[in-house]
């Protein structure tokens, strides 16, 4: 080293570190918004049904270089298991960058094109490059640098494309920023601004097409940098890099984590048993059968290979029932044990499966409470050869006794809350533990499959929602007949799954729709029956009903003067929908000050029947399937809202029917979804 160098290198130092430290607090303070096709997003995510790795090249204008980390902290949380790599030049400022972002876990690939018989290290760069795309990592790329001409697509970068047959994703970013006087115009960003990423369809480059590519590309590199540039809306989210470490102490705090849940389960096991007791007096658990809860059984296994599907109530259970039927058909030796965790999802699958469960190809208990004891007493009984689990269904310690017993568990229409991931994350030990124990997550959007991966399962790919792959719900002929008759020909709009706090607005509205319908009648179906009788008496003291409103639970049908019939009772909502078209979703309207803050209910259910749908605001739960449905959909805030769009849609048949046919299309576009299931679940079980 020379004493020229000596003095350059502490200030070198000085340099990384002030542009390290702008760059990253003004990154991370920065709002970012992310928009992607569905191309592109499917290969940053690797959320294509049945994984498997896919390397690819993200390309940006060289301007952008400074705000590329953006994309890169977007996506990690998102997919763990892949690593980006940046192509950057050998000369001085690439080797400033590298030592800028290196510490991000951004590790540079020196080299470009060689060329004057001059060894500029592309060779050596093009066998890192095949390396880690075989990984199935990424590799940003900047097609127009290191000296441009500015925003022209270079003939290396295309070479490089066709050489690795990688596609390449155009990618624009912009934030709140200053320019410098640089050949590219350099964008440097400013902190606590609103910033976008813009991920545009992915350029595949064929041999003998290096022209027509170029033009897709550069028209793809300056389409993404002006929508980046357009108006972000909306405030986005924070970027915080991944703390940077060896993961041992996670690993420690993993089984930690495992050894204090399963300590605090068993023992809570008495208190447990206390439990159901009392839920058996309050008509939530079948006394007969409270051993099940257990892990103890009357039933006999049936002979042959067993399949543990298991839901927790109702809406879980209805999603899963075309799985069971696309498991069942073609596959004689196989044998279903269904268990779930409420009456209510029993009695509905009792009601699909009768022949099945007669005959033992369906065998349905009641899900054993998360004790080491209790499911090892389940899984010695039953012996299942793999455990299915739906939605956010998500036991510790019955992953755990799984995995020892080399039962491989996978989740179909996994869904995690962006409350769950918060939650999970405050126990990033436990949760980690938890998703080591999944063979595979089938997550029904790509929302939820990044939940997933950013707590650590793998693999996650997107398969899509299987409540929108579901048949319609039954009707009982026999019901619907006599309450057709009993109704005449009346008006008729139905609020169906209501919540406390949440009638007093539909009668409100009710009240409205009656000065201008007289006939009208109400049907309220709340989502808990046992809350009935207060709801008939609700409607009395609204003034809306002038004696108690009749309850289909008394066996009380709906007379002429009636202007609400409280149906509280379980599993009739199908049939309620082939009598009004226009139905309001219940949990979605709820008080600001009330007990629940609300959250939706399935809209596919009224959807598939035909029904024109309306929900107020609050639908966390449920947020894609509404976004599915889109302009089918009405979102009313008060019961004023509510009272004009029932109104409308029971004046206006044609409209109403336009909309419940979007909606209907919408909610059973992916009919091949269960199938598609069932065949990987029959994989697992025929490859264990």
């Amino acid at each position: 080293m020379t004493i020229r160098d000596m003095i350059r290198s502490p200030v070198q130092v000085v340099i990384r570190g002030v542009l390290r430290g702008w760059l990253g607090f003004s990154l991370q303070t920065t709002r970012w918004r992310l928009e992607a096709t569905p191309e592109a997003r499917t290969l940053l995510l690797n959320e294509r049904e049945g994984g498997g790795k896919t390397g690819l090249l993200v390309a940006f204008w060289h301007e952008e270089l400074a705000l590329s980390p953006a994309l890169w902290w977007w996506t990690e949380p998102r997919n763990p298991s892949m690593r980006l790599h940046v192509l950057i030049s050998r000369n001085r400022d690439g080797r400033l960058i590298a030592d800028v972002v290196a510490p991000w876990r951004i590790p540079a690939i020196h080299g470009s094109s060689d060329s004057k018989g001059k060894n500029k290290g592309g060779a050596a760069a093009l066998r890192r490059i095949r390396a880690v795309l075989r990984e199935g990592h990424v590799v940003a790329v900047m097609p127009d640098g290191p000296k441009g001409p500015r925003r022209q697509v270079q003939q290396g970068v295309l070479a490089l494309a066709e050489q690795v047959g990688a596609p390449i994703i155009p990618v624009g970013i912009m934030c709140r920023n200053i320019r410098a006087g640089s050949w590219d115009r350099m964008v440097l960003p400013l902190p606590f601004g609103v910033g976008k990423i813009v991920c545009g369809a992915p350029v595949s480059i064929r041999k003998g097409e290096r022209d027509e590519a170029r033009q897709r590309l550069t028209a793809g590199l300056n389409a993404a940098s002006e929508a980046a540039s357009a108006p972000a809306g909306g405030r986005g989210e924070r970027l915080f890099p991944m703390p940077v470490g060896d993961g041992t102490a996670e690993k420690g705090g993993t089984a930690c984590g495992s050894f204090l849940w399963a300590g605090l389960a068993t023992l809570l096991a008495p208190g447990l048993t206390a439990m159901l007791r009392v839920r058996v007096r309050r008509g939530k658990e079948v006394r007969e059968r409270l051993r099940e809860r257990m892990g103890l059984s009357r039933a006999v296994r049936p002979a042959g290979v067993l399949v543990w599907l298991h839901a927790a109530s109702v809406g879980e259970t209805v999603s899963l029932l075309p799985v069971v039927r696309a498991l069942l058909e073609g596959r004689p030796s196989l044998r279903i044990l269904m268990t779930t965790g409420t009456v209510t999802a029993a009695h509905t699958l009792m009601r699909e499966f009768p022949r099945e469960m007669v005959s033992g190809r369906v065998v349905h208990q009641f899900v054993p409470l998360d004790v080491p004891r209790w499911v090892r007493r389940f899984l010695a009984h039953w012996r299942p050869a793999c455990l299915v689990l739906t939605e956010s269904e998500l036991w510790p310690n019955m992953l755990s006794v799984c995995g020892s017993a080399g039962i491989p568990a996978v989740v179909v229409n996994g869904r995690l809350s962006p409350r769950a991931l918060a939650g999970w994350r405050r126990v990033p030990g436990l949760a980690r533990w938890v998703m080591s124990g999944l063979t595979w997550v089938a997550a029904r959007s790509p929302e939820d499959a990044a939940r997933f991966r950013v707590l650590g399962a793998a693999p996650v790919f997107c398969a899509g929602d299987l409540k929108m792959s579901a048949l319609p719900p039954v009707c009982d002929p026999v019901f619907l007949r006599r309450a057709k008759e009993a109704i005449g020909g009346r008006p008729v709009w139905i609020a169906a799954a209501t919540h406390a706090g949440e009638e007093e607005a539909v009668f409100a509205a009710a009240k409205l729709l009656r000065a201008r319908i007289p006939d009208l009648l109400t049907i309220v179906a709340p989502r808990h029956p046992d809350r009935g009788q207060d709801i008939a008496r609700l409607a009395c003291r609204t003034g809306l009903t002038a004696d108690i409103a009749p309850r289909r639970a008394a066996g009380l049908w709906p007379r002429t003067s009636d202007a609400v019939w409280v149906v509280d009772t379980l599993g009739e909502l199908g049939t309620l929908f082939r009598l009004s078209r226009v139905v309001f979703m219940g949990n979605s309207l709820l008080p600001a000050n009330g007990p629940s803050k609300g959250g939706g209910h399935n809209p596919f259910e009224p959807a598939r029947c035909g029904c024109v749908i309306a929900t107020g605001p609050a639908t966390g739960n449920f947020e894609e399937a509404f976004e599915a449905l889109a302009g089918s959909v009405t979102v009313v805030r008060t019961p004023a809202e509510l009272a004009a769009w029932a109104g409308e849609m029971l004046g206006d048949p044609v409209v109403a029917e336009e909309r419940a046919a979007a909606g209907m299309a919408a909610a059973t576009r992916d009919t091949a979804l269960p199938r598609r299931l069932a065949d990987r679940i029959g994989d697992l079980v025929s490859n264990g």
